[in-house]
């Protein structure tokens, strides 16, 4: 244990400058995540006379739109440097966060809602695992282990910030304000400046490189793949049914009873699960590749599932909070390392972009299904039980696409072997 904690600190201290930076990217894509604009949204309602049902479909359409936007922003990390593309992502993101207090309209503010998704959960995720991905090989699972835990950091510390800054200004509009300037002052010279400089492989990078990367896919070849579609399947349930749980808390809170500070107690205890079980995969990964993890990726949030739907009392929230927290730092960790084991390292931005998009999409569909089947007298216990079962089929897709890719590029290395 001892001589595994000095590793890691040797890494960290030798790679500082690239971790660093992709550990703020995740933490400033909070400004674009859901619990952040949550945080605003009673007074985005009163401000635009909204119910709840039309702002949350003007939530998704900007959602929506933004994970169509994304595969054709993302394929800039193919054809730039990547600190010149937070050179125009973080102003775009600046400007989104002031335009969210000053829209002299709904429309307005449907623009600065997909510009805060696109450029906040999309491209600073986007731009952190596109990067790491290609700087790191040998220990990219350790490396993805380390940046990950910006997002859960940012979740478990910035809306106790905003309540703050609320109370002590009288408005809401000042925290958004303090975002761009933190965007701008802070996060764009600093991460830009530890950027610039190239991370140069070291010599295990390069021996591990034939071993856990593909060959170059093309995108092209990528929306062919049927393979690409079988990982979906299973990749897209923790976006989709996490989205989905936090969304629908204040529903959930109301149905069972509970006090809403016996729930938010809680988030500090996913929170920490997120960051120790991202480690646990990250190590994992570096051992045997994320290829070989897939078939167990969703036995956490299965089991989440379950303890939403059954466990009633309220230490069933603790339950399940600690599982979407070993869960999210499975896929946190796993999805940043997975795709260039399949794809390849070439083209992994506007590979990436795809998924990424893929996945933002799931979170836009998410509240606005359970919310159709809430309103028919689905109550969302049940339909978590509905959930529990797709991890169940879903690990069994996971399953097939890892051993069907492994044997493919098993072939292909054979095939690329000298006679």
């Amino acid at each position: 244990m001892r001589k595994h904690f000095k590793d890691n600190i040797s890494f960290f201290a030798e790679n500082a400058r690239w971790l660093t930076a992709g550990f703020l990217l995740t933490l400033f894509s909070s400004f674009g995540q859901t619990f952040f604009i949550g945080l605003a949204g009673n007074h985005l309602r009163a401000a635009y006379h909204l119910s709840g049902g039309e702002f949350g479909a003007l939530y998704m359409l900007a959602t929506l739109a933004s994970a169509s936007t994304l595969p054709f922003i993302g394929r800039t990390l193919d054809l730039m440097a990547g600190w010149k593309v937070v050179g125009f992502s973080m102003p775009v993101l600046a400007v989104a966060c002031v335009l969210i207090t000053v829209a002299p309209n709904v429309a307005v503010l449907g623009i600065a809602l997909y510009l805060l998704r696109l450029f906040g959960q999309g491209m600073m995720t986007e731009i952190a695992f596109t990067e790491i991905g290609r700087w790191f090989v040998a220990n990219r699972g350790r490396a993805m282990a380390i940046v990950v835990p910006g997002q859960p950091l940012g979740s478990a510390l910035l809306p106790v910030v905003v309540v703050l800054i609320d109370q002590a200004s009288g408005g809401w509009h000042m925290a958004w304000w303090l975002s761009a300037a933190v965007l701008m002052l802070v996060g764009l010279p600093l991460i830009a400046t530890l950027m610039r400089v190239e991370r140069e492989p070291r010599s295990a990078d390069i021996g591990a490189r034939e071993a856990q990367t593909a060959r170059d896919w093309t995108r092209g070849e990528v929306v062919r793949d049927p393979m690409l579609y079988l990982l979906l399947v299973g990749l897209l349930a923790p976006p989709f049914i996490g989205t989905t749980i936090f969304f629908q808390q204040g529903y959930l809170i109301s149905l069972r009873g509970y006090s809403a500070l016996e729930f938010a107690a809680a988030f500090p205890v996913m929170s920490v699960a997120t960051v120790l079980f991202g480690f646990v995969c990250g190590a994992l990964i570096d051992r045997y590749g994320a290829l070989r993890l897939l078939p167990y990726l969703l036995i956490p949030l299965g089991f989440a599932s379950l303890a939403v739907a059954l466990v009633t009392p309220v230490w069933g929230v603790y339950v399940f909070m600690l599982l979407l927290g070993v869960s999210f730092g499975f896929t946190g960790t796993l999805m940043g390392a997975l795709w260039p084991e399949v794809y390849g390292l070439a083209n992994l931005g506007g590979i990436r972009s795809i998924i990424v998009a893929a996945m933002v999409l799931s979170t836009a569909i998410g509240p606005g299904v359970s919310g159709v089947l809430i309103d028919r007298g689905v109550p969302l216990p049940t339909q978590m039980l509905g959930m529990a079962v797709w991890c169940a089929v879903a690990s069994l897709c996971l399953t097939i696409a890892s051993r069907r890719i492994l044997a493919r590029r098993a072939r292909e290395e054979g095939l690329a072997q000298p006679a």
